[in-house]
């Protein structure tokens, strides 16, 4: 069984940086394995297409790569996505739209083995004949249990329900990581379009001292590194920086600008326009 460079990390109390794409080409796996800095990648399945093929082939891009992978599944696709993630060599997956105790259960229960001596929390998967294990070379066997426990368990919490009972929430067995999803939570308390609402930042703040408090990771998404300071000052130390989209849209938004400016005989800019910075997140 791979080692998890995510939880090595976590269980060390070392730093970590991801990053994130939408597209499911394994290239861009290795292209920010090459680069350096980064320990995983956040495959956003929420948002992008893919197949059962997609993940396994990003399964093999992490191994290349070396770095740990991460996917993020919405709400009806909880049990089913995080297992064929793992199974396809996934080591890490982050859960969306969580509101309940029930709920944040539910999201260890689908990452963890079932066994009768569970080390971080209950789980539900049981043997699989899949690329983890190499197929038939270690399905049921204690590595694999092993493995299963040191899969990282991620909750978004981005619903207002979920900030009323955090307390309880985040005391579930094996929750490894949270992150605070901003745009959703300003959509669920009214404030719709205002990531920066007074009671939207608020939230952010008790989130993140809550987590530290109960030894729970959080996490925080920022598009450049001008937007960790404050974060780093609260005690956050784990990051994902950047979405594949969002890179290429500013790249071209910017430089095709000036670049028209030039064909069209007007006098350029001096630089290209800068992309306005998110406050706090995206998500």
């Amino acid at each position: 069984m791979r080692p998890n460079r995510l939880r090595q990390r976590l269980d060390a109390g070392l730093p970590t940086l991801g990053t994130h794409i939408l597209s499911a080409w394994p290239t861009l796996v290795e292209l920010v394995g090459q680069a350096g800095n980064y320990d995983y990648v956040e495959f956003v399945a929420e948002y992008g297409p893919f197949t059962m093929h997609d993940l396994d082939n990003l399964g093999r891009a992490f191994e290349v790569a070396g770095l740990a992978g991460m996917i993020k599944v919405e709400q009806t696709q909880w049990t089913h996505q995080a297992m064929r993630a793992i199974g396809s060599g996934f080591q890490s997956v982050l859960f969306a739209d969580l509101r309940t105790v029930e709920d944040a259960r539910a999201c260890v229960a689908a990452v963890r083995a079932e066994t009768l001596k569970p080390r971080r929390g209950e789980g539900l998967l049981g043997v699989g004949m899949r690329r983890d294990v190499g197929s038939i070379r270690e399905p049921g066997s204690a590595a694999y249990v092993e493995a299963l426990d040191a899969a990282v368990v991620v909750l978004m919490i981005e619903k207002r329900q979920c900030v009323e009972d955090l307390d309880a929430v985040l005391s579930v067995p094996g929750v490894d990581m949270v992150q605070f999803g901003p745009v959703d939570y300003a959509m669920s308390t009214g404030h719709a379009g205002d990531v920066g609402h007074a009671e939207v930042r608020a939230a952010e703040r008790l989130i993140i001292e809550t987590a530290l408090k109960k030894g729970i990771h959080p996490r925080v998404e920022i598009g450049d590194p001008s937007q960790a300071a404050p974060y780093m000052e609260m005690g956050v130390k784990h990051f994902c920086m950047g979405w594949d989209v969002g890179i290429l849209h500013n790249f071209w938004r910017s430089n095709g600008e000036t670049m028209a400016a030039l064909l069209s005989g007007a006098k350029p800019k001096s630089k290209p326009k800068a992309a306005k910075k998110p406050v706090g997140n995206y998500r």
